[in-house]
C-alpha cells in the first residue's frame, strides 16, 4: 500500500481515502453550511493541501462528547441534545487538520489549524451529503472511527469543490 491521500469534495460532500492505486473508504460527509473559503471567522471549510496534525479520542466510547479538543465527560444523547440545543456537538474522534499552502490555509488569517477545522464524529440524526457545519467536516460516528484507524498522523489531505 503507497502513501495514503484523503480527498474530501466539497461539491459532492464525500471524503475518499486511496493509496494510489484504488479506493480503500468512501463515506458521504457535510462540509460548511457556508460553503468553501479560509478566512477566520467565516465559518467556511478551507480549501487546499492539508495534513492531519493530531488525532484525538482514540479509545473512546462512541458518541463521547468533545469540548477544547478534551473529553467532556459526557456521552451524547437526544436527552443532552435537548438540555444543550446550541452546541455544535464534536463527538467520538477528532481529526485536526493544518494548512500547508502559506497564504492559502496556512498562517495569518487563514489558518487552518488556527481555525481549529477538523474531521470530527456529529450526532446520528444528522444527515450526511449536505452542507451544514460551522467549517469543520462532519462524519457518522461509524465513519469517523473507521477513518481514525485508517490514518496515521501526517496523512495528506486535499479539500477542493
Amino acid at each position: 500500500m503507497g502513501n495514503l491521500l484523503v480527498t474530501i469534495n466539497i461539491t459532492k460532500q464525500s471524503l475518499e481515502v486511496s493509496d494510489g492505486d484504488s479506493v480503500l473508504f468512501h463515506a458521504l460527509v457535510s462540509t460548511a453550511l457556508n460553503g468553501a473559503g479560509e478566512i477566520n471567522g467565516s465559518e467556511c471549510t478551507p480549501r487546499g493541501r492539508h495534513i492531519i496534525r493530531a488525532k484525538i479520542g482514540e479509545g473512546c466510547l462512541p458518541n463521547t462528547v468533545f469540548v477544547a479538543r478534551r473529553p467532556s465527560g459526557e456521552i451524547f444523547t437526544e436527552t443532552l441534545q435537548q438540555q444543550h440545543p446550541e452546541r455544535d456537538w464534536i463527538l467520538t474522534r477528532i481529526l485536526w487538520l493544518s494548512g500547508c499552502e502559506p497564504g492559502i490555509n496556512r498562517f495569518g488569517n487563514v489558518d487552518t489549524m488556527r481555525r481549529y477545522i477538523y474531521i470530527h464524529g456529529c450526532p446520528d440524526r444528522i444527515e450526511m451529503g449536505v452542507p451544514a457545519s460551522h467549517g469543520c467536516i462532519r462524519m457518522t460516528n461509524k465513519d469517523v472511527i473507521t477513518l481514525f484507524e485508517l490514518l496515521p498522523i501526517g496523512t495528506d489531505v486535499l479539500i477542493c469543490e
